[in-house]
């Protein structure tokens, strides 16, 4: 994704395996997944590169706010702040707007942002427009693998796969080059007040 897929391996969130199980239907796995309009939580990414040996690590906070975006913003191991709506990622830094690409400029741009929204909301039916999707779940515990339609968003995000139970709780990337991404989501807490007054201004 040029300047911006460091960005898109950063937020596309080690997968648990789960037993081997029969495929579920998506809408089984929708179903078990909760929708809130605001959903606030910490972040824990391991980026492992092909040829190198120790992985890179970053932690931080996320937001995802249904219909308005997603503000991710790393802590550790120096602090960044990505503001993603449908229509164009912004990096923030000092609270001015340090880079912006716009989903209309940048077709890729406009795919991942769409993957984002889906996967930090839990909304695999607009996953299955993009994505080829196999899913096994057991005791309210769930896995789906995805495998992208289109060519160029393979290249961008290679194959994803989440877990999860009432939120997706993590997530693995596989992508063609061998680099490979591990995030996994905790202390998730929903309702307006999971959100601090300075995040939400950033939205306004």
């Amino acid at each position: 994704m040029i300047a911006f897929k460091p960005f898109a391996i950063s937020l596309l969130l080690a997968a648990a395996v789960l037993p081997a199980q029969a495929a579920a239907p998506v809408q089984q796995i929708q179903a078990a997944l909760a929708k809130p309009a605001v959903m606030c939580g910490r972040f824990d990414q391991t980026k492992q590169l092909a040829g190198i040996k120790k992985p890179l690590q970053s932690n931080g906070r996320f937001c995802v706010l249904k219909g308005r975006g997603i503000l991710w913003q790393t802590l550790q191991p120096f602090p960044n702040t990505l503001r993603i709506t449908r229509d164009a990622i912004v990096q923030i830094q000092n609270g001015r707007v340090a880079m912006k690409l716009d989903a209309q400029q940048e077709p890729v741009v406009k795919m991942i942002n769409s993957v984002l929204f889906s996967l930090l909301a839990g909304d695999l039916s607009q996953l299955d427009t993009l994505f080829e999707l196999d899913g096994t779940i057991r005791d309210g515990a769930w896995q789906v693998a995805l495998k992208a339609r289109q060519p160029a968003l393979a290249k961008a995000v290679g194959d994803i796969t989440l877990d999860g139970g009432a939120y997706v709780e993590r997530v693995v990337m596989k992508e063609a080059g061998g680099d490979r991404t591990d995030i996994g989501f905790s202390a998730i807490k929903t309702g307006e007040a999971a959100l601090t007054p300075e995040e939400g201004a950033m939205f306004e």
